[in-house]
Formats: structure tokens, C-alpha cells, sequence
């Protein structure tokens, strides 16, 4: 499963499901909703960076996060389940939403947080992870979001191809709808601490600091 590097169109991929597929809960970790209505001061971003079990728990670590969740984002099929986002017919990637208060951590820093826990030179992968879904991506809610990736991925590539890394393939696009994930992927590696996650970075560090 999860095997296709190739994006599926429109009009080939599954049609989906009306209804939702869980009822979000409370973060396990954090002990917030993990679902909408959000305190009025906080703002969402959405990445994606390989599997979610291992990128939700690098958001929830970081001081300013209110709550983070695993979901689907970036295709076609409404409601998707997890077997339908890994057989490559719905366009979705694993992806992460991350409420955070702008007041304690800034969405550079988050930025910073996405590209250094991955690897954003591996095209429809990460590590042995290869599929659409398992995509590098973020999915920008506003023009000041978009410009800030866009201007990061540019930064950071001149740091990678000075390491000897290839191109940034990061898919930086608005934000459509995005769906949870069901309720066993919801903070995966709290509920099973043993439990496998394939993120790796490249160790080149981000310049965080010229955006922030």
C-alpha cells in the first residue's frame, strides 16, 4: 500500500463519503480538543512530512503548540480512510494540523520545526515511506503563510545544495479541506511509545532566524 509516486487526477480518484470518519477527542498528550472551536487567538498551519505518527509528535513538543492532529489533506476523496489514502486513489497526504498561539511560537519557527525533521529533497517519500501520501507539503491558510514557506524553502534549499542535497520538492499550496485521521492514528506514538516512525532529517540546519 502507499506504493504509487504518481498523483492521481480528479476525476480517477475515489469519490469518498459524506459523513466523517471519527468524532475528533482530546490530545492525549496536551489534554486539549483536538477538534474546532479553537481559542479565538490561535492560528492553524497544516504540514506534511512523511508518515504522521512520527511529525504530530514533533509539533506537539513544541512549546507555543496548543493541540495538533493527524489527518488528510491535499486530494480529491472526501473522508477518506486510512486504507483508501494508502492505495494512491485519493491524492491525499499524511498531514498534520498544528494550532499554535502566534503570541509564544511563530510560524517561521514551525516552518523550521517541518523542514529540519525531514527530508524535503525526496520526491512522493521519506526514507523506505514511498507513496503520494508520505509527500513533503504544506498547505498555507493565507498569503503571509504562503509567502513565509515559499521564502524558506527557497533559503533552506540553498542550504541543502550547499550540503550536496538536491532540489527542495516541498508542495507549497492553499489549504483545502482537511480531514481527520481515525482515532487510532491520533497521537500514535504516545499510545504505543515502541511504535515505528520513519522521520529523519538531513541535519542541515534551517535558518529560522532570518524569518522569524
Amino acid at each position: 500500500m502507499g506504493r504509487s509516486q504518481e498523483m492521481i487526477t480528479p476525476e480517477r480518484a475515489l469519490r469518498g463519503r459524506d459523513e466523517p470518519i471519527m468524532r475528533p477527542g482530546r490530545h492525549v498528550v496536551l489534554g486539549t480538543p483536538i477538534g474546532p472551536p479553537f481559542p479565538s487567538h490561535l492560528e492553524l498551519a497544516y504540514f506534511a512530512l512523511g508518515c504522521f505518527w512520527g511529525a504530530e509528535r514533533r509539533f506537539w513538543h513544541v512549546p507555543g503548540v496548543y493541540t495538533t492532529a493527524a489527518g488528510y489533506a491535499g486530494g480529491y476523496t472526501r473522508n477518506p480512510t486510512y486504507e483508501e489514502v494508502c492505495s494512491s486513489k485519493t491524492g491525499h497526504a499524511e498531514v498534520v494540523l498544528v494550532a499554535f498561539d502566534p503570541s509564544a511560537v511563530s510560524y517561521p519557527n514551525l516552518l523550521g520545526v517541518f523542514f529540519e525533521s525531514h527530508d524535503p529533497t525526496q520526491h512522493m517519500r521519506q526514507g523506505n515511506d514511498i507513496g503520494t501520501q508520505y509527500r513533503s507539503a504544506i498547505y498555507a491558510l493565507d498569503d503571509g503563510q504562503r509567502q513565509a514557506a515559499t521564502d524558506m524553502a527557497r533559503s533552506y534549499g540553498a542550504q541543502l545544495s550547499a550540503a550536496g542535497f538536491g532540489p527542495v520538492c516541498t508542495e507549497i499550496a492553499p489549504a483545502g479541506p482537511w480531514y481527520y485521521a481515525e482515532d487510532y492514528h491520533q497521537q500514535y506514538l504516545a499510545k504505543n511509545p515502541d511504535g515505528y516512525c520513519g522521520l529523519g532529517g538531513t541535519g542541515v540546519s534551517c535558518p529560522v532566524g532570518l524569518f522569524s
